[in-house]
Formats: structure tokens, sequence, C-alpha cells
């Protein structure tokens, strides 16, 4: 699938915006801070039904205005291979004012849960911010990991809802100073183990599967000079989590909160068989995240709705090497890739991409929240 129009009004900074884009490759030209990456949190946003910051939809309605709108027309590629823009075959629409609750809408039917929306237009994006899977906590990597999965399993997505709120019931038990209710306690542990095996079992087969297209994309990147590695660590490869659960509850219940459980769960990132967020450079530390999002890529195509995911790549070169910049150039520029979209400050580096490419594209200039072709 790729979108061939889009619409954006009181996005952020961009104040309206209609643009014709090209199904293969679109590049967006400005300096810092002028709208670049709002556009692309705006595609993100069609996809994920929220912005790729986290922030609350009511923060991405421009400061002076009531309300956003934003719809995508998308047409849909054959076998993964893009095809020439033919009428659009899905329309996505949101819109909110503040203070009322978003309207999310596909073919002007409004949906009843958002989570049946997750998975029509895989996506995956590459940003500077993507060094805080390496660099931040562990629910870092374990989002990563949910936000892969759920677009191409909705069983998932069911299974992450109900841990979450047995663990949050759990957790507010867990802090009564009266004492908590120990037959409710089993009820909720009784839940929590199971969502969280289901998790874990989904989890564990993610990375086992992406796991060597990660190395070999990132031995591409870095010419086969680091062998790099993950390792998926949970509780529940303790035993099964309703033992390991019970067995510290008395420890839970001194602290207010659950110590062990599939939200303690994480993605260990090695480089030499070593932590790369204590060995790598900051060179090594890009390449890492960014092998990791374009394995992503690789693993989504073959599994999220039967389409080839739309990738995001938002100022992806700084910090890296002139032969780094290069193989990167050569994957994104490759059949394999369906519809991009690309952000750069540097008109070389676009430049360069598109005297590989010998495709459809445009390009786009960028300033003050405004785009035009």
């Amino acid at each position: 699938m790729f979108l061939k129009h889009i619409s954006i009004l009181n996005y952020k900074n961009i104040e309206a915006a209609e643009l014709e884009l090209s199904p293969k490759l679109n590049c967006f030209i400005g300096n810092n801070g002028v709208g670049k990456t709002n556009f692309l949190d705006v595609v993100y946003y069609l996809s994920f039904c929220r912005s790729a910051s986290g922030v609350p939809d009511s923060s991405v309605i421009a400061h002076d205005k009531d309300f956003f709108v934003v719809e995508g027309q998308y047409c849909h590629d054959a076998a993964g291979q893009s095809l020439p823009p033919v009428r659009p075959s899905e329309t996505i629409y949101c819109g909110m004012k503040r203070g009322t609750k978003k309207h999310f809408k596909r073919n002007k039917k409004e949906y009843k849960r958002l989570s049946q929306h997750i998975g029509l237009v895989p996506l995956v994006m590459v940003s500077p911010s993507d060094v805080s899977l390496i660099e931040g906590s562990s629910e870092e990597r374990r989002r990563l990991m949910d936000m892969v999965i759920a677009q191409y399993d909705h069983e998932y997505i069911e299974q992450l809802s109900a841990y979450n709120r047995a663990l949050q019931q759990r957790n507010t038990l867990l802090k009564q100073e009266e004492g908590a209710d120990l037959m409710l306690l089993d009820i909720l542990e009784q839940q929590m183990a199971a969502s969280g095996e289901a998790l874990f079992a989904k989890r564990n087969a993610f990375i086992s599967a992406v796991q060597p297209v990660f190395q070999h994309v990132y031995n591409t990147i870095a010419a086969g000079h680091e062998q790099v590695s993950l390792r998926y660590v949970s509780h529940c490869q303790r035993g099964p989590l309703l033992d390991v659960i019970q067995r510290d509850r008395h420890k839970d219940l001194a602290v207010g909160y659950s110590l062990h459980g599939a939200h303690r769960d994480d993605l260990e990132m090695l480089i030499g068989g070593y932590p790369i967020r204590r060995e790598g450079s900051q060179g090594q530390n890009k390449t890492f995240a960014l092998a990791l999002k374009l394995a992503q890529f690789s693993f989504l195509k073959q599994t999220a709705n039967r389409t080839t995911p739309l990738l995001l790549l938002d100022d992806i070169f700084d910090k890296l090497d002139s032969h780094r910049v290069e193989k990167i150039v050569h994957l994104v520029c490759g059949s394999d890739y369906g519809q991009i979209f690309i952000t750069d400050t540097n008109r070389d580096h676009l430049d360069k991409i598109l005297s590989h490419s010998g495709f459809d594209y445009k390009l786009f200039k960028v300033a003050d929240g405004v785009i035009r072709e």
C-alpha cells in the first residue's frame, strides 16, 4: 500500500498542506525545526492513530487553533510492488476539536476501537530518537517489540491490553495501606500470568525471526567489521510466570508495585558480545538502531497485511561516516522497498539517493510549516 494524496490542517506548525505523492520516493528538504518531522508525524499518525512522539492528541493541534484534521488516500500495491497511482482504495481520516474525542475513520466509517486500524497501513519510522532504544530504559525496547508485533497480530494487542489492566489493578491493591485482598490478588496474578506468557511467546518468536535479518542488514551497512546480536530477557524464562510472580509477593507488598512479569521484559543489544550501550560509538549506535528498524521493515513485509510497509527516514545520516551513508543509500534504493519518505537538511545526501534511484520521485521544500513541491 502507498499514500497517494494527503491533506493536513492545523497539525503542529503545518497550518495547511495538500500534496500529491510519489508511490516510490518522497524527499523533504529544509532547515531544522521548519516542519519536516511534523509532516512525517502526520503519516505516522494515519497508521498508528497517535503521534510518534507519544504526546497527547490535543498537543498536535496548532497552538492558536481549535482543531486539526488529517486525511490520507491510499492505493493498494500488488504483491508488495508499487503500481502507478490509480483510484484510491482506502481513505483514512482523523479530526479532533479541543476538549473532545478524536474521530478516526476508514472510508467514512468510524472505528469502534482504534486497535482495529493498526496494521492496515504497516509502517516503520527511523529517526534520531531511535538511539533511545540503546541508551534508554527497557520500556523503550518493549515498545519497539509491541509496535511491530501489533501490526501483524491483533490477538497480541488484546493480550497486551488484558495484561496491562491486570497489572494496574494489582498495583493498586499492593498500595492499599489496610492490606490487600489476597483472593483478588490471586485472580489478578492468574490473569497476568496467562496474558504474560502469551506475550512472551509472541515476543520470543519475533526476536528469533528478526535476529538473522537484523544481523544481515547491520553487516551490509558496516561491511562486516562488527558482530552484533539481540538477546530477549524475560521472567518467563525462570519457569511458570504465575510461580515467579507469587514467589515474591511479599516483596511486592513491601514496595507497593509488581516486581515481576512481562512488563519487566527487556531486549539486550550486544556488539562483540558486550552491551552496545557501554561499548558502542555514536556511529555504531546509530547503525545498530537503523539496522534494527530496517530488519523490522523486512519482517513486516512478509507478515503485515500482505503489503509493503511505508518507510519513513527522518534525518538519518547525521553522525555516520561516508561509507555507511553509501551503503544505506544502496539499501533503500533497492527493489525490496516500497514507498519511502525521507527528510534531510543536506541536499547533497538527497541528490546522492536520487542519482542512485532510477525510479519515480518527488522533491519538496519545507520552510516555516509550508510544504511546496
